[in-house]
Order: structure tokens, then sequence, then C-alpha cells
């Protein structure tokens, strides 16, 4: 598909490309030839698909009279010649008073959306603050940059995160205007110390909420009432301060932003921005060539290459060739991996190439990740392997092409990072590199699932009794509740108020309720199962960086290969109760990976849908689990060496969950041996859990499931998934009232893999607890095929537990 060429763009407040990344740009294939390049790598084609996403031109729009001559003047300086019509159109909302969501692509321009009526209301109102709020610190840092650049006396903006050395915070609170944090310090630092921060409430003119998109499920549950606990806060002093919200593009962006404020919000969704056109590619590894070492070797399923070395090699070529790239991986050890190997390469093709390739990535020290940042901004680094901790907001100038290494969870967030690339108007390249997996293997070969859907809208839920009670108890150590706070809280705030009283974490009296402990209620926003762990080198007692309690079981774990740029170590020890992992320097040729076990009882039935011999529920279950193992595999090959035992501490977790039920005559009738039950069942598990965020906003990593022949609770052969987080996320409650849509994706996923017995692109899964076994493909159709030949086939209409 051919198209216009792109109308010039200026450049975005606060972002002049450096002279060192302009030179670093300037090289190398346009997008059509370096993909060309990256095919070749491979005798068969790994290219299931391109799409071609066409250029756009901009739709300008002149200054708002309202803009003070300096202000104007400092975005003319940066490049900024007249703002987009989706900019100003924002702007003017939040100038005049309306609480508005501005949900427009990648690059559009968002900031100066609500950096337009936020600088001006500082500029022309000396007593004037604003409060903006980002989910990750480098997006906060990032803005940082831009608003200083701007050179505007007076603004005195200031970052206030975990990072602000303690020195520095009184001057924050007392003299800065624009603070820049993220809802954790906001939860953990400044309102519990209102007393301190009055006097920058008092004068609160807007709140800033970036990248509103990412807070979602339990996450997004717990912002909300953080919102909801500052608003409160306000109003007690007399301010009533405007919410700006930007998002990337996402279905229905108004009620999600008025579900995460508790306010009535404008959504302003035109983008009308210049864009430079995007090659999109859907690539799917090649599979391995498989031994032939005994005659039944010949039965084994192929295997894919992995889409860790996959999107190494294609990185250390992108990076050959000249071409800024940045890789997003999926997890912390991941993007390691991708940077590690990248390296290695690129140091065989030349020596020393490889130090232009950088892993980025949530638990680095602060000194490492700003000056990460610092390299990439420079063209200092051609190829960075990435978390989703670089997928928001921060400006990437001159990034040319974005390597998606598996499907991300969601479409928002697929295009949200293809969309790192092409930042200054120019052509870019974004390849999705398939895992093998049902959902990537689905989505690679069904583009119209990537291509033609509207992308997700932001599930979460504020009334979550597992949110709503501790965020009370939050409010209510800040300062004592009253019958109005029940109303800014929303439904179900009387009755997590009365079993606060009922557990005695409150006290009722004629004036409210009072907090009653000494401690401040503890409350993680992220759903961090404990406090970090603090990674240390044995040796010399060095801090290497830190990993979240709930990932520590299985990241640092004794024996476990622990990456940190590049660098591997391998666990000596990991004190739970101190909250430190020792580990030594080592460079096994294996990896380790944890298995851990999973047992699960109803508590409650919410609703349920009787369909003679299947039956569909939602409802509470506990789940409890405990990692028991780990995998030793060589690198090169994938072999598992052994499996070492481990004795970790179990852990629950009450949450929510949707399951179906089968007669034990249907599966019989189906053809369906009683042995083969269990296998049948495991199998369709796996392949539903893989394609739930197909239907529901989440990862598969979000959620777990459990499968038995006959469980104790219902009676009969029974397959669950549930949200991993405590009091659900509502992603089960999706999947419930889609099953029909749901499970139907999954059964011609599973029918369409062309292998025999089962792979990792249908029923096995990466991260089983029993090493993917009992599976059985051909059964878990039959088990498929019994559900959907009963369940109704539209949004389930559901009969309510009694």
């Amino acid at each position: 598909m051919t198209s216009d060429s792109p109308a010039p763009r200026p450049r975005r407040p606060g972002r002049p490309p450096s002279p060192t990344a302009t030179r670093a740009a300037a090289p190398g294939p346009s997008p059509t030839e370096l993909l060309g390049q990256l095919r070749a790598r491979h005798d068969a084609d790994p290219v299931t698909h391109v799409e071609r996403v066409p250029a756009r031109a901009g739709e300008p729009a002149p200054w708002p009279s309202w803009v003070p001559a300096d202000l104007h003047a400092a975005f003319t300086r940066q490049g900024v010649e007249t703002p987009w019509q989706h900019q100003a159109e924002a702007a003017d909302l939040a100038h005049t008073g309306s609480h508005v969501v501005v949900a427009t692509g990648t690059a559009s321009g968002k900031s100066l959306a609500y950096q337009l009526p936020a600088l001006s209301t500082l500029l022309t109102d000396p007593r004037a603050t604003v409060l903006y709020l980002a989910p990750t610190k480098a997006l906060a840092v990032d803005q940082l940059r831009a608003i200083t650049e701007l050179e505007l006396d007076g603004v005195r903006p200031a970052c206030y995160d975990g990072d602000t050395p303690r020195a520095e915070r009184e001057w924050i609170r007392q003299h800065a205007r624009f603070v820049l944090t993220n809802p954790d310090m906001l939860h953990h630092g400044i309102l519990p110390g209102h007393a301190q921060w009055t006097r920058f409430l008092r004068r609160l003119a807007y709140v800033v909420v970036d990248e509103c998109h990412s807070y979602r499920g339990v996450f997004g549950s717990q912002v909300a009432h953080v919102l909801r606990r500052l608003r409160r806060q306000c109003t007690r002093i007399g301010r009533t301060p405007v919410f700006v919200l930007a998002s990337a593009t996402s279905g229905d962006p108004a009620v999600t932003a008025e579900r995460l404020t508790g306010l009535p919000v404008a959504a302003v969704t035109g983008d009308t921005s210049p864009r430079g056109g995007v090659t999109f590619a859907l690539w799917e590894p090649p599979t391995l060539p498989t031994p032939t070492t005994s005659p039944d070797d010949t039965d084994l399923a192929p295997v894919r290459r992995s889409a860790l070395r996959e999107t190494a090699d294609l990185l250390a070529d992108a990076v050959a060739a000249g071409v800024r790239t940045l890789a997003f991986v999926r997890s912390r050890r991941g993007a390691e991996a991708v940077a590690a190997n990248a390296r290695r390469a690129l140091d065989e093709a030349v020596s020393g190439l490889g130090n232009q390739v950088a892993a980025y990535r949530a638990g680095y020290l602060r000194e490492e990740r700003r000056e990460l940042e610092r390299s990439l901004l420079s063209g200092e680094l051609r190829g960075l392997a990435s978390t989703n901790a670089l997928e928001l907001g921060v400006d990437l100038v001159g990034l040319d092409a974005v390597l998606i290494c598996g499907y991300p969870g969601t479409r928002a967030s697929l295009w949200q990072q293809a969309g790192r690339a092409g930042r200054s108007g120019q052509e870019a390249l974004a390849v999705l590199v398939a895992r093998d997996d049902p959902l990537d293997s689905y989505l690679v070969h069904h583009p119209e699932a990537v291509f033609g859907a509207p992308v997700e809208a932001t599930v979460l839920d504020p009334t979550n009794p597992y949110v709503l009670g501790p965020q009370l108890a939050c409010a209510a150590a800040e300062a004592p509740l009253t019958p109005a706070d029940l109303d800014l809280f929303g439904d179900g705030a009387k009755e997590a108020v009365d079993a606060l009283v009922e557990a005695g974490a409150l006290r009722q009296r004629p004036t409210g309720w009072y907090w009653r402990h000494r401690e401040r209620p503890q409350v993680e926003l992220r759903g961090g199962d404990g406090a970090p762990i603090c990674v240390v080198e044995t040796a010399t007692g060095r801090l290497l960086g830190t990993v979240d309690g709930g990932s520590s079981h299985f990241l640092l774990h004794p024996g476990a290969v622990y990456l940190h740029q590049g660098v591997s170590y391998v666990v000596d020890t990991l004190d739970l109760a101190d909250g430190c992992a020792l580990v030594h320097p080592e460079e096994p040729d294996w990896s380790t990976h944890a298995r851990d076990v999973t047992s699960l009882s109803v508590v409650a039935v919410r609703s349920y849908v009787d369909a003679g011999p299947v039956g569909l529920f939602l409802g509470e279950v506990d789940v409890t689990s405990q990692v028991v193992s780990y995998q030793r595999r060589r690198i090169a090959t994938g072999e598992v060496i052994d499996t070492r035992p481990l004795d970790l501490p179990a852990r629950e977790l009450r949450t929510v969950a949707v399951w179906f039920t089968l007669s034990p005559e249907s599966l019989t009738a189906s053809g369906v041996d009683p042995a083969d039950v269990p296998g049948a069942l495991h199998a369709a598990e796996h392949a539903a859990i893989g394609l739930l965020p197909l239907t529901a906003t989440c990862d598969r990593w979000d959620i777990g499931g459990l499968s038995t022949a006959m469980h104790p609770d219902t009676g009969a052969p029974t397959v669950f998934v549930y949200d991993g987080h405590s009091g659900g996320a509502g992603f089960a409650e999706r999947a419930y009232a889609t099953a029909a849509t749901w499970l139907r994706a999954t059964r011609d996923v599973v029918t369409d893999c062309g292998c025999e017995f089962g792979c990792p692109s249908c029923v096995q899964s990466p991260k089983c607890g029993n090493g993917n076994n009992p599976l059985s493909k051909p059964d878990a159709v039959r088990v498929l095929d019994v559900v959907l030949a009963n369940l109704p086939s539209g949004t389930v209409q559901a009969s309510r537990a009694s």
C-alpha cells in the first residue's frame, strides 16, 4: 500500500535531537530494506504477514488565546510552531475547568495538551501548583527534562520519588510548583504526610495523570482510590483541582478515566498529529531440526526456535546495519538474555560493537537507569533490550525499529510499543516475534485479530472489596472518615467500613470513623508480595539491584541463575526474612526454571449457567501455591539437565475464578477415555489460559489455572481459570461473560495447530508446574467441543447463585 508523504513535523516540546542522535539515525537501510535483510537470515520465510500503516499529515490549530507570550515563545524555541487540533481541544477543555482525557496514539504530542494549561496557569498565577503522576520513574524524569528545557521563570519543576535525596525533599515540599511523582510516592509519602504538603495542596490547580491506560487490573483499582484520597485532602482545605489525563488509544477512554478519578471526564480521541509510515511484520521463528538418534525420535513434535534467541539475533543484525533499535521483552530475565546474546553476536562480528547494546529493566540502581537513559538519548547506544519500563511515554529520539518479543498482552500495549519508533516522523519498522505459545501462534496466523480489531478498554474495578477496604483504612489513618467521604469512595464503601470496624481496625465516633493503630496500614499498590529482595554479591557486599518479593521465589531461589547487565550470577542463599539474596558471579552453560504446584478450593459461587452436562461458574476461590523445584536446562539446546528440589514457603491467594464442569458421561460419549480425562482437561486449561488475553485485557501471567478429573468442591471434571491478584482483577468476570467466544477461539487454535500431540503453540504452557504432563491434544478438542455444543453462543446471561 502506498501513501502520501507526511507533512513536516515540528519536534515535541523540549525534545531537540542531539547531534550524536542525528548522526546515528541517518545511515542505515530503509524499513523495507531492513526487513528484507532480516528475512534473508532463514531459508523459509518467517514472516506470516506484513501490514503497511500509511503515513498521515497533521491538522494544525491556532495557539489558544490564553497562552502567555513567554510560554508561546518557549515552545517556539523548541521547534513547536503550532499545536495540533487535538492538543488545542484538550488544552481548552482543561483551561475552562473541565476534567479531560486525551486518548491518542503514541508520539501524538499528548504532553503538550496538559503542559499548555498547566504551565499557563503557573505563569499567570504565581501561587498555583501542579501535580504530575507517571506510572514509572523514567517517564517522570523524562517529563522533568522537557519542562526544564523550556526555561520558564518561576515554574520550579522537581521530581519527588523514591530516588529523591532526603536533603532535597523539604525544599520540594516548600518551593517546587510543578511536582512530578508516581502513584506509589503519592500513596506512601505525600498523602500520609499531607500536613507537610498543605501549602502545595492548597494551591493545586491541575493534577496530570499520564499514561493512564497503564492503570488496569488491581493496580488500576488501587490507584483509583489513591486519587480519591488526594481529592479528599484537597476538598478538606477547599481546593478542587482539574484532572487532565493522557492515554494511549483505548476503548472507551472517558468511562475508564471516570472510573479512575470518580469524576465526569470529557474525552478527546481524534488523533490529528502527523505520523510517518510503519511497516509492521508478524514473525514466526522457524522450527529447529529434530535429532533422530533413535527410531522413536521421528515422532517428536517440532520445536520452534526461542523467541528470545530470535529477537537477540534480529537486534544484533539491526544494530550492525546502523539501525537504532529497541527490543521489548516481557520479563526482566528475558531482557537480560536478549541483550547478552545480541552483544555476544556483535562482538563476534566486530570486536567492541557489542558495547552499543544494553539491557534496561526495573531493579537497576538509580545511577544505572539514568546512565542508560542518557546513553540512549545521546545515540551512544544503538540497541536496547527493555521490559515495558520504556513502553510508556519516554521520548526516544531517532529510533528506526522496534522488535516486540512476544505479544505484550493487549493490542493497546502492542501499538504503544510499536509507536516507539519513527518519532521524528520518519518511516519505521515494527516486528512482532511470536513466542511458541497458543496466543502468539494464533495472532501471527490471524492478522485480522491484530490489525482489524479495536484496542481494548482498560479494566479496573474500584469496588473490589480487597482493594476498597485497605484503601479506606489508609484514608482513615490520614484523617477520620466521614459519611461524605463514603460517597467519594463509591459503592461498597459503607460495607467495607463496617467490616473494618468489626475487625477492630476502625473506631466509630459521632464525628466519624478513626484509625485505631499507631502504625499505618501496609498496602502495596502494585500487588507486591512483601518488600523487595536485595541482590548482593557475596564476596564484595556490593548491591547489584532488587527483585520484588512476589517474584523472588522464582528468580532468586537457591541455585537460580540471575542476570544483570550481561553478567550472570548464581544464587547462594535466599533469606526472605531479611530480604536479601546472596549471589556469586558464574557463567554456567545452563539456565534455571522454577516449578510450582497449586491447589484450589471454592469459597463461594457468584453466578452460574446450567447448560445440561456443562456448568459454567463465576465465584471466589482460595489458591495455595508453592515453588517446589527448578529445572536446569542447557542454554544452547534447551535440553533438561536435571530437576532439583526446593524448600520454600507456600503462598495463599483469595481471588475470583471462572470454571466449567462437564459430566463424566458427556466426556465418555465424546470419545474421551476415563484414563485420558486428566490430560484432556489439562491441555484445555493451558490453551484457554493462553487465549484469554484475546477477549480480556490481561496477560497470561496475570492469570492462573487448575484442572482435575474430579474436584472435591464441584464433584465433577473441572477446569478453573483464576485472576492472579488478591480479590480478583476483572479478568475472570470478562472470561465468564464472553465464555463462548473465548473457548471457541481456544478450540480453533488447538485444532489449527500443525503438531500431532501438542506443542507450545497450542496446549503446552511455559509456566506449568507439572512439566506439561499429562497432556492430550486430541482429547482437549473433544472437551471443548462438548462445552461449546452446550453453552449459549452469545454473552452469558447468568443465573445468580443463592
